[in-house]
């Protein structure tokens, strides 16, 4: 059964843990702009428990490697959890939306970060995003948005070749000397292949402390201290040593970007399988399945 295939393969990816832990939702629906064809209750008629599916399936599956925590909110998707999806409501969620869904419930009941209300109607792409047009959204964030979207960074592991060229054979000087002491001795250099947590301190956590980290010339990576080295965002980073103010930020970046070229209406697709167009796969198991649910219901 795909199913159960399905079920064994995330529980061995298990990239996160969700907490059972309540956060009182930050108020966005006034502040945060929609694009056209988004809604904040777009799934409410055709699947009103897109959300408790999503949030409950999550804390039943990744209950194994609490490490591994940040990949669902980098990675965005894996396709099996979106057959779940489409077995308990149909083929009328896009994968863009599980997964926008799926990242928010991640950095919430996993880490103790924002909840937030997640503006639905995205449709699939029929391509696949290409590193040209990824760049050029980029311009469509202010310094804001890239110091706020960088604190995704507060947890998960980096892998010691990510930043031992600011270790080896030289240190980097606008690295903290205890944190690079404490980094050699976990990254020996011609033994990169260990880890070390994103800040080294609370990985589990979704917190401020990355930036706090910065100020005090504790960042791991050269792109995160950059930010505080920068003159253009050292201000903003100086200025998320309030939490409360970071999440605000953070909440309001991640909304911004999940609207960026966004398809809606009848755009695009909504995929039976995440990493292939409809086009490119055999449709007959599907439709099969579709007509069942659809039987079902």
């Amino acid at each position: 059964m795909a199913g159960a295939a399905c079920f064994t393969s995330l529980l061995f990816i298990s990239s996160l843990l969700l907490a059972s832990h309540d956060v009182c939702a930050l108020n966005t629906e006034s502040s945060a702009p929609l694009a056209n064809g988004m809604s904040w209750t777009f799934h409410e008629s055709s699947c009103p428990v897109l959300e408790s599916i999503i949030r409950n399936y999550l804390k039943k599956v990744f209950k194994v490697n609490i490490g591994l925590a940040a990949a669902l909110l980098r990675l965005h998707f894996h396709d099996c959890f979106v057959q779940f999806v489409h077995e308990r409501c149909g083929r009328v969620v896009s994968c863009a939306d599980i997964t926008a869904i799926a990242a928010r419930d991640h950095a919430v009941s996993l880490s103790g970060g924002p909840n937030y209300n997640v503006p639905l109607g995205r449709r699939d792409g029929l391509n696949f995003a290409t590193i040209e047009v990824t760049l050029a959204n980029t311009k469509n964030f202010d310094p804001t948005d890239v110091v706020a979207l960088s604190g995704g960074h507060t947890i998960g592991i980096g892998h010691c070749n990510a930043f031992t060229n600011r270790l080896y054979p030289t240190q980097d000087p606008t690295m903290d000397e205890t944190l690079a002491t404490e980094l050699k001795e976990i990254c020996p250099s011609c033994k990169f292949h260990k880890h070390c947590c994103d800040g080294c301190w609370v990985p589990n956590l979704f917190d401020n402390k990355y930036y706090v980290n910065l100020v005090n010339r504790k960042g791991l990576f050269t792109s995160d201290q950059d930010l505080y080295t920068d003159s253009r965002t050292r201000d903003v980073v100086s200025s998320a040593d309030d939490e409360n103010l970071f999440f605000e930020k953070f909440v309001l970046s991640m909304i911004k970007m999940g609207q960026l070229n966004v398809l809606t209406g009848t755009q695009g697709e909504i995929r039976a399988n995440c990493s292939s167009r409809n086009q490119d796969i055999s449709y007959s198991s599907t439709l099969e399945e579709d007509q069942e649910r659809a039987a079902e219901l």
